[in-house]
């Protein structure tokens, strides 16, 4: 007789477990202390769920493996679509062209440095150096959970991706403020070059606030444009997946079939409509108090999703992908602090 719980036993409760992994991470986030250390709601939800999925969760799987999925794809990428909430078009008019270029460079070469130096020198797959790339470049942990979709990396190595954001991520909000004084920057400057190269956006305002409100406010403001550009680089490297794929079969019929069957992945629905939300935030149609409603939604949809994914991470496989991706995110974050320190003092000299 079969004692596999049904499916609707299987969805609820695996999004019962999620939400609840997920509720924990956001009140712990909001503790005084975990704020002074500029730990995020998603960072606290992913080793909640690792814990767990490395202890009691296999034995809860078969009645919560379904609900585990659905917060693992579809509630992530709704979540992402709900982060454009969090920025508006008018940003850009805040920090200037000089800003865009500035985010248009550092996240460029970032990423790219991430897959050549990932798969040539330290012997990664792609999907793990896409992943350590996106996270270091654009916005840490969203960035990851974003990427992973559109190169369809495994639960591992997110999971790996993020824990290099949250180690040289919580670093630079620490070094930078110590940096400050011998950088020959002003306040201003200093915020444009902590939110182009400082991986969360939790940890940009830590680093901030330590040297001013100005600095602060400057540095969020870069994050948070840089945080856009996160839509177009989905597009683009999706583009270039789909084609590097139907280019691999080497035949015209393999490409044309792959064109239609990874339509979605080419252009990722949920990118396009990250900037939609962002484009309706920018209307200020919306009253605050809902714009605040759907930013705590958001929360504890990613949330859930880290979650998720926490769940579904053995340790045995993080252990087996070794020091390489640290190794990695080590040079990405020396990269970070000093070609982005060139690229952001060669950038506001010229524009």
């Amino acid at each position: 007789m079969d004692r596999t719980p049904a499916r609707p036993t299987r969805f609820a409760g695996g999004l019962l477990l999620a939400g609840a992994i997920a509720a924990l991470a956001v009140w712990g986030a909001g503790q005084p202390a975990v704020q002074r250390l500029g730990v995020s709601a998603l960072t606290l939800a992913i080793l909640f769920g690792i814990a767990l999925g490395n202890t009691v969760f296999p034995r809860l799987a078969p009645f919560s493996a379904d609900g585990v999925e659905f917060a693992k794809t579809r509630l992530l990428r709704l979540g992402i679509v709900l982060y454009g909430f969090r920025i508006t078009f008018q940003d850009i008019g805040q920090i200037g062209w000089a800003g865009v270029l500035i985010d248009v460079l550092v996240i460029g070469a970032t990423f790219m440095l991430a897959v050549q130096l990932g798969t040539r020198v330290f012997g990664l797959d792609r999907q793990t150096a896409m992943l350590i790339g996106a996270g270091s470049s654009i916005c840490g942990a969203a960035a990851v959970l974003a990427t992973e979709p559109v190169v369809r990396g495994q639960a591992h190595k997110v999971s790996v991706a993020v824990a290099t954001v949250v180690i040289f991520g919580t670093l630079g909000m620490f070094v930078y403020p110590l940096l400050y004084p011998y950088l020959r920057l002003s306040e201003t400057a200093y915020g444009l070059y902590a939110g182009s190269t400082i991986h969360e956006v939790a940890q940009v305002v830590v680093a901030g606030r330590a040297v001013s409100e100005a600095a602060a406010s400057a540095a969020v403001i870069e994050k948070m444009l840089r945080v856009m550009m996160l839509a177009p680089f989905l597009v683009i490297l999706g583009s270039r997946i789909a084609a590097q794929e139907a280019g691999a079969r080497g035949d015209a019929e393999g490409a044309a079939q792959d064109g239609a069957r990874r339509g979605r992945i080419a252009i990722p629905w949920f990118a396009v409509l990250f900037v939609g939300a962002s484009g309706l935030h920018s209307l200020h149609l919306l009253p605050a108090a809902a714009v605040d409603a759907i930013l705590q939604v958001d929360t504890v949809l990613l949330a859930m999703a880290m979650a998720a994914l926490g769940l579904r991470t053995h340790a045995g496989a993080v252990r087996q992908a070794g020091a390489r991706p640290i190794l990695l995110a080590s040079v990405l974050f020396l990269f970070l602090m000093s070609g982005g320190y060139v690229i952001n003092r060669f950038v506001t000299a010229v524009v």
